[in-house]
């Protein structure tokens, strides 16, 4: 089966914010891959406990921007380090705040992690610069169809005796070739229409080109879906050609003639209506070119998609036990009943949860674009590197700030005060704690731009994984800090959101 652009990153959709895992990048989408709305922040703190000693406690305006060092260094606050943030995600920047505003992680959680690299089997090459996977479960196929394959030669080529299973291995290779050519088709594809595609991985009924954003019009989505099933019907095509010349009854005319009927099925079981099949994506196409809305057709091609998983689990079974695919009617359950029943299970289930997922991915792209920095930002005082962590929190409480931003003599951000190690620090060892002790150095990519939004904000958190970002104007003034916590926030309200 084929799934192509499925996870990966989402584009902008339409309405609510998005965001990762505290401290790690936001989902994928896509990858089916495991959002953050699973795995939501810890609960806000309140200012007391800042104040007692858990944490800083910043203002409950979040985007409010904190004063710029001057007269009196303005308080610092937590957090670049620890996941799983505290506070309420903010509202918006409040206004009456001249400059500058940390960001802070949130309350003391598991060290952030970097997004591993696209994996997920045997690494084969890389066409177009796209890495292309074998899956475990392949080598399950690839057995299963050595084995049904030698069956069916042996009744054809019976003189082939153990050889059999040698040819029908070449056969299962040939075939997930086959595949590869449909998902290359859709990669390259992506890649004339500048969409990044992070992998291509071969698996248990076919194989998935995983593209991280969408097409940004109906007319490219569909193309993008139909040159998959284009290709499996020319390499069907192609077959058919090589058979003409070849003697009926021998090994290459039962391989050929093998290879042309995989290929046809692939391209019409791809072609199928409803989603995360091409045939889904490209009646997304036409509802999303009727209605000027993506979602509209994302759900009426998801709906579709769950009537033909229902389907197929119903379908399937009978047809192969009337005889309507080619065999005799079956009268009683046999083995060959029994597996066509869960050969009909597993594929209803694929599709039932692939449309599923496209339906959660469309609702993540709807939101995507209310997740913007100036919102989320935590306000933050500055204070110098010697500043003890008591008068540090005694200054963001007053100044109602929730994160702590280090300066040097210039007033220019050198760390951000990890959030956990403050809460690491009893109440009464902090006089004589300086906040430069619990402070991250920050990196370049610790620095984004209160300007950013949307799918621009989450690359951004992505390419640097942490729990707190420095967030600055365009002009290089601190406007606060932003918490990978309050992002995930965000995404998990704004999931939880209608349509």
């Amino acid at each position: 089966m084929d799934v192509s652009g499925g996870s990966g990153h989402p584009r902008p959709g339409n309405d609510e914010s998005a965001g990762p895992h505290a401290g790690s990048p936001p989902p994928d989408p896509g990858h089916p891959e495991p959002t953050a709305a699973d795995t939501p922040g810890e609960q806000p703190r309140s200012t007391e406990e800042g104040a007692a000693g858990q944490s800083p406690t910043v203002g409950e305006d979040a985007g409010g921007r904190t004063e710029a060092p001057g007269t009196e260094p303005p308080a610092d606050t937590a957090g670049a380090d620890t996941a799983g943030g505290a506070g309420v995600p903010p509202a918006g920047p409040s206004p009456g705040h001249h400059r500058a505003e940390a960001h802070t992680g949130g309350s003391p959680g598991r060290p952030p992690q970097r997004r591993p690299e696209p994996g997920g089997g045997l690494l084969m090459g890389r066409p177009f610069g796209v890495p292309v996977y074998v899956a475990p479960s392949w080598f399950l196929v690839a057995a299963l169809i050595t084995w049904v394959f030698g069956g069916q030669l042996d009744r054809v080529l019976p003189e082939l005796g153990a050889a059999r299973y040698l040819v029908s291995l070449f056969f299962a290779v040939a075939f997930y070739a086959s595949v590869l050519v449909h998902e290359l088709a859709h990669t390259v594809a992506a890649l004339r229409f500048r969409l990044p595609v992070r992998r291509i991985q071969l698996q248990f009924f076919g194989g998935v080109s995983e593209i991280e954003k969408e097409a940004e019009t109906p007319g490219r989505e569909f193309v993008l879906a139909f040159v998959g099933p284009l290709l499996s019907l020319v390499l069907a095509g192609v077959f058919y050609l090589a058979l003409l010349p070849v003697e009926p009854g021998t090994v290459p005319g039962v391989l050929l003639a093998g290879l042309m009927i995989s290929n046809l099925i692939v391209a019409v079981f791809n072609l199928l209506p409803g989603l995360p099949l091409d045939g889904g994506r490209m009646l997304r196409a036409v509802v999303w070119k009727i209605t000027g809305r993506p979602m509209s057709g994302t759900v009426a091609a998801a709906w579709v998609g769950r009537a033909l998983a229902v389907s197929v689990l119903i379908g399937l079974p009978l047809l192969t036990q009337s005889g309507a695919l080619g065999s005799g009617a079956v009268d009683n359950v046999g083995m060959d009943t029994v597996m066509d029943a869960l050969l009909a299970a597993i594929l209803a289930a694929i599709i039932w949860t692939g449309a599923g997922n496209s339906l959660r991915m469309a609702r993540l792209r709807e939101h995507l674009p209310e997740l913007r920095a100036r919102a989320l930002t935590r306000r933050a005082v500055p204070v110098p590197a010697d500043t003890p962590l008591s008068e540090a929190l005694r200054r963001a409480n007053a100044s109602g700030a929730r994160a702590l931003v280090v300066v040097d003599a210039e007033g220019r951000p050198v760390s951000l005060v990890r959030e956990a190690a403050i809460a690491g620090v009893p109440e009464h060892r902090r006089p004589w704690v300086p906040v430069s002790g619990l402070a991250q150095d920050l990196t370049d990519g610790m620095r984004v731009s209160a300007e950013l939004s949307g799918e621009e904000l989450l690359d951004a958190l992505r390419a640097a994984p942490a729990t707190e970002y420095l967030v600055v104007e365009e002009t290089g003034e601190i406007y606060g800090v932003l918490s990978a916590a309050d992002v995930e926030r965000a995404f998990v309200k704004a999931m939880a959101r209608p349509s």
